[in-house]
């Protein structure tokens, strides 16, 4: 600890969607890793916030704004997968760290991982391979899949194709931000399916969810969590009820970590935190914990405290794997009622010591 009292203080730009349609997630993110730092109190952490508007151009110009002005240590914040892709290689090739609280993208787990990427979440076809065997040990044998044409949709898909034993009855990739289902859900309805399977975060699922309970079309959907998490499912309303999702995190999560973060999380926002929220709040600690054990411009010490992830998580145990994407459990979750509140209750594990089907192309 006498070395990390001398350290030099430690400087994170955080751009993330904080307007228009995917605010939510971001606000999320946001107020879980502030969370984390205001319960810290540590004076040599500045955080400095940018709002990307969900734009790729809009992120590379805070990004490099960042590095070149503000002088950064450690970036961090994106929600979405194609803003990713915009800023973390430049951001890590100019020997920048970033921890992404969200967006994992599989190009940035194989073969273009970098030692100074961690993603904290997940790898982007995590949540979704879970459903794939969800659907497979419930019976279906017919799911129609769907997601947003842009790096996350298509991992999503590839994600569930890979453990779901069925036919897909039909796969369809909508616009990014896209609110009108009609067609698609007139594609569902004809296509003879038993399931069907999206991934649609933020203003996409609630639109989607929406028109599908009014639709009449009945048949069951399974999601990740971002299509039914819990910043999302007050919108939806009681339709959501009793639908399955997969989650690598949960607010009834049995550990004193978990119960404290969704305590104080309500106390300090007057909200249930969401899944984006648990993400931000772990890495603000993954960040503080190497703070406390090296200093940031020693990158070698830096980079191995940072892998060392010592500190408590909401998840309970925390490794990374060789490609410095999380190995984890990951959860079968329903909509429940609560009270007035609607939410998720684990039901069963669907992967434990899950890792992502990347790592071995990461040449670190």
């Amino acid at each position: 600890m006498a070395g990390a009292a001398q350290a030099e203080p430690v400087k994170v730009g955080m751009i993330t969607t904080l307007s228009g349609g995917g605010a939510g997630l971001g606000i999320d993110a946001r107020d879980g890793f502030m969370l984390a730092v205001k319960q810290a109190n540590n004076p040599d952490l500045t955080v400095v916030i940018e709002d990307d508007q969900q734009k790729p151009d809009i992120a590379v110009q805070l990004a490099d704004k960042m590095i070149q002005s503000e002088k950064v240590d450690v970036l961090t914040g994106i929600i979405w997968s194609n803003l990713a892709m915009a800023v973390v290689p430049s951001a890590v090739a100019q020997d920048k760290f970033y921890l992404s609280v969200n967006a994992a993208p599989s190009q940035l787990a194989g073969k273009g991982c970098n030692p100074n990427y961690f993603s904290v979440s997940y790898q982007n076809d995590n949540l979704h391979e879970a459903a794939g065997g969800y659907a497979t040990s419930a019976g279906y044998e017919k799911t129609f899949v769907m997601a947003p044409n842009y790096p996350a949709g298509k991992d999503s898909i590839a994600g569930f194709k890979r453990f779901y034993l069925g036919d897909v009855s039909g796969e369809v990739y909508t616009k990014l931000g896209q609110t009108d289902y009609a067609a698609e859900i007139a594609q569902i309805r004809a296509s003879g399916a038993d399931s069907v399977f999206f991934f649609l975060p933020g203003g996409m699922g609630i639109a989607f969810m929406k028109q599908y309970a009014q639709s009449g079309v009945d048949i069951p959907l399974i999601g990740p969590a971002f299509s039914l998490d819990q910043g999302i499912l007050g919108a939806i309303g009681d339709a959501a009820i009793g639908i399955k999702n997969t989650a690598n995190w949960s607010k009834d999560i049995d550990n004193d970590t978990n119960k404290a973060f969704v305590e104080t999380f309500q106390a300090e926002y007057g909200r249930l935190p969401s899944i984006y929220a648990s993400y931000g709040f772990d890495t603000a600690n993954l960040l503080l914990s190497a703070m406390a054990k090296a200093d940031v411009n020693d990158k070698d010490a830096f980079r191995d405290a940072l892998r060392a992830a010592d500190f408590n998580s909401v998840r309970g145990k925390f490794i990374f794997g060789p490609n410095q994407h999380p190995i984890q459990d990951i959860y079968v979750r329903e909509v429940v009622k609560e009270g007035d509140v609607l939410t998720n209750k684990i039901i069963g594990t669907a992967l434990i010591d899950h890792a992502d089907a990347y790592a071995s192309e990461c040449a670190m």
